[in-house]
């Protein structure tokens, strides 16, 4: 762990991966909950936490560099399940690259659970960890100019739903009809850092040309 000023009130924890700096997130939760820390925004990314409106920087830094990170606890309150047709057009070549039939890439990815690590890219846009390091999936060579709104993507060790209609290079699995932002709900994203997640397999939506959806749009 390594502990570095930003300013005059807030500090960045750089971890080791990934998994440290989630554990890292829920402990800093649990102890502000607790009023144990006092701090504004406490905000994590791939491999480091953002801790912002610190009143006393230098004394949480001495404490965060003695502290010794408990694991990850698991949380029934906080399961997110997610529909999902899976039924986009990358399935192929995620099979392929998994060595797997195309009908097995749902049955992998609804298996395992997931923990939003992360929110970033676009409002609403978590990274999602949760599945097997070698069932991880590089992005593509020609990202898309336009990715549909509600696409299940992966991307390295990440899965991904799109909030809205934007360009996009991720591997595309799946759709879900989950409002992942709305801003007249509180909180306005429905997927925040912390939250598990299960993804529920749905049948494919065929349009009227018989197309999956993924396919029309």
């Amino acid at each position: 762990m390594r502990v570095l000023p930003v300013g005059d009130l807030a500090l960045l924890v750089e971890l080791a991966d990934g998994d440290e700096a989630q554990a890292l997130h829920a402990e800093l939760l649990r102890r502000r909950a607790a009023g144990l820390i006092r701090v504004r925004e406490i905000v994590p990314a791939a491999r480091t936490v953002l801790l912002d409106g610190l009143d006393d920087p230098g004394r949480v830094g001495a404490e965060l560099a003695a502290l010794e990170i408990p694991p990850l606890s698991a949380r029934d309150e906080d399961v997110r399940e997610i529909p999902v047709r899976y039924d986009g057009p990358d399935l192929a070549d995620v099979a392929a690259h998994w060595g797997v039939p195309v009908t097995e890439v749902a049955r992998i990815h609804s298996a395992a659970e997931f923990r939003v690590a992360f929110c970033g890219f676009a409002p609403g846009f978590g990274y999602l960890t949760g599945l097997p390091e070698h069932h991880e999936v590089p992005r593509r060579a020609t990202p898309r100019t336009s990715v549909p709104a509600g696409s299940v993507a992966l991307a390295g060790p990440y899965t991904g739903m799109y909030p809205r209609s934007s360009p996009g290079g991720w591997q595309l699995i799946g759709t879900t009809d989950a409002v992942l932002w709305d801003h007249a709900r509180v909180p306005a994203a429905l997927l925040t850092p912390g939250v598990r997640v299960r993804f529920v397999p749905m049948p494919s939506a065929p349009t009227h040309s018989g197309a999956p959806l993924s396919e029309a749009r």
